[in-house]
């Protein structure tokens, strides 16, 4: 069933992904909070990488609702993740902060846009570098969306006219589509953005109760194991769903992503 037919009342938002970040991991956190039906994690087409983001269906909203109040801000190794209501969040997802970068050196990829901008604040996405359809050379530009409009400004500030790959760059924000040569950035969109985040975030605080039935996640207390632990199993097919009833795999011991790393055996003797 094509994800738009899903039950959006039921559904997450999930950002702030880290790039290891599998479908797996995050099926296997969600379903300590309810029963998950569909988990969805795009991926971009040229690099094959997820996007930052996915979405995830429970079985019905008041699981949903407790998934937003517990999971939050949990971080997945050593970033926080951001749980929101899949509608209200997608209010103020886009909401304009996106940066044109010039003047690349042909060397510089998607994920070395990332790297270097990254630092700046959550990125929505992958950076888009512009290639030729035909060769899939680099054009020598591309574009950084940004969560909000501090990161990208202290993107600009930062990093127009400094060197990448020993090659000045130039940043600044990228044209709008419809707006007539306008560029993002405006005082106006800047304004709508700040609505949509205030909108989104008294949705969430409206959010429903916890089910009295819900088991507390074990992940609250033990993030940062996450960050040291061994690569989960495959998931589900990529950006795809996990149908209902799923179980990804798991190795002998203790729940992967939750296991507290072992010292290394000691060699050598005396």
């Amino acid at each position: 069933m094509p994800f738009e037919q899903r039950n959006q009342d039921a559904t997450v938002y999930v950002g702030s992904l880290e790039e290891r970040v599998t479908e797996a991991l995050v099926y296997e956190l969600f379903t300590q909070v309810g029963p998950v039906v569909a988990v969805a994690m795009p991926r971009d087409r040229l690099t094959g990488w997820h996007q930052g983001y996915a979405f995830v269906e429970f079985a019905n909203t008041e699981d949903a609702d407790y998934a937003i109040k517990v999971l939050n801000l949990v971080r997945l190794f050593g970033k926080p993740i951001r749980v929101n209501k899949s509608a209200g969040d997608k209010i103020w997802m886009d909401i304009g902060a996106t940066l044109f970068i010039g003047g690349l050196d042909s060397s510089v990829d998607e994920r070395l846009l990332h790297d270097t901008f990254s630092a700046f604040g959550p990125i929505l996405g992958t950076p888009r570098i512009a290639r030729d359809p035909s060769t899939n050379e680099s054009r020598g530009f591309g574009f950084v969306s940004y969560s909000s409009f501090e990161a990208s400004d202290a993107a600009l500030e930062a990093m127009h006219n400094q060197y990448l790959n020993n090659k000045p760059i130039q940043v600044m924000y990228a044209l709008r589509k419809d707006g007539n040569g306008e560029r993002h950035g405006s005082e106006a969109e800047r304004r709508l953005a700040a609505q949509a985040r205030e909108s989104a975030m008294a949705q969430m605080a409206a959010g429903g109760k916890a089910p009295s039935s819900a088991p507390v996640p074990v992940a609250l207390g033990m993030p940062p194991a996450m960050a040291a632990a061994p690569p989960l199993p495959p998931g589900p097919p990529m950006g795809g769903f996990a149908p209902a009833g799923f179980v990804p795999p798991l190795p002998p011991g203790p729940p992967a992503g939750f296991a507290m790393p072992m010292a290394p055996p000691q060699w050598g003797g005396r």
